[in-house]
């Protein structure tokens, strides 16, 4: 099988993927429950609403450029570059990436992949212990995975997320895997009007800034009824352990992280895909 044979295979596998991961009926109470919403909301008033925003577009923004500024992350990212060269000697920076097979690129995102859902359950499974500490830093911390899960499966597949377009794209994957299910094609459709238009430039970003909306809002309402749960759940004992609530909250905190992995592979998939055809 050539090449070029495989990649417009995968190409189709991501296709079919799209069709049938973004469509979804929203069900009777999940429509109520949106309509609830924008009604709370809206009582906000206009100037209240875009502070919220705006306060959480800014936590989003500098929580990532915290982490792709770390040192675990530029050890992952030379991490990622010997890993390449192991596949093509003459690989001298990330770009560099994109030249390997599309299987190369796919056997390495999938281990970085498989390394974040695994610390994601191991948080998920510490904050479902009960402590009020743990439990209010478990918002920030499963952002914190799933931010940096995209910018290494990014880094995977050749994308710097330090030049500013690709940081705030990365940022934009975030959004689309993290909404509402019923929102989430909307939302995947308007990333790739983004990225496939004619004047997208890698390094000069001139797109729309904002991340959060207010349907974004719902990932920390239904954090704070995960947060319920576990309060709940941390009162039944297994020999002086909470495992029930531990249980939940890794089960919570893996599909939230398997989600978010998942719909970053497809994008970064989808658009190696697209500039080599």
């Amino acid at each position: 099988m050539s090449l070029k044979v495989q990649e417009e295979r995968l190409l189709l596998e991501v296709e079919r993927w799209e069709q049938t991961f973004f469509e979804h009926d929203p069900t009777d109470f999940e429509m109520m429950y949106q309509k609830w919403l924008n009604v709370s909301l809206d009582q906000l008033g206009t100037e209240k609403r875009s502070k919220v925003l705006d306060t959480i577009d800014n936590f989003l923004f500098h929580l990532h450029a915290m982490i792709q500024n770390s040192r675990f992350h530029e050890e992952a990212r030379e991490r990622i570059l010997d890993q390449a060269k192991v596949f093509d000697g003459e690989i001298e920076d990330i770009q560099d990436i994109r030249q390997l097979s599309i299987e190369k690129l796919n056997f390495m995102a999938k281990q970085q992949m498989a390394k974040q859902r695994l610390l994601s359950l191991g948080q998920g499974g510490v904050s479902g212990m009960g402590g009020i500490v743990l439990l209010g830093i478990d918002l920030p911390a499963m952002i914190a995975i799933n931010m940096r899960a995209i910018q290494l499966i990014a880094l995977s597949y050749g994308y710097d997320v330090k030049r500013p377009s690709e940081m705030m794209i990365a940022l934009k994957v975030f959004h689309v895997a993290s909404l509402p299910k019923d929102l989430q094609g909307g939302a995947w459709d308007a990333l790739w009007a983004e990225v496939q238009t004619a004047d997208y430039d890698e390094w000069f970003y001139t797109g729309n800034e904002e991340i959060a909306d207010i349907s974004w809002i719902q990932q920390p309402l239904r954090q704070l009824v995960k947060v319920m749960v576990i309060m709940l759940l941390r009162k039944k004992l297994i020999q002086g352990v909470p495992l029930i609530g531990m249980a939940f909250g890794a089960t919570m905190n893996y599909q939230f992280s398997r989600q978010v992995t998942e719909v970053a592979q497809r994008f970064y998939q989808k658009r190696l895909l697209l500039e080599r055809n």
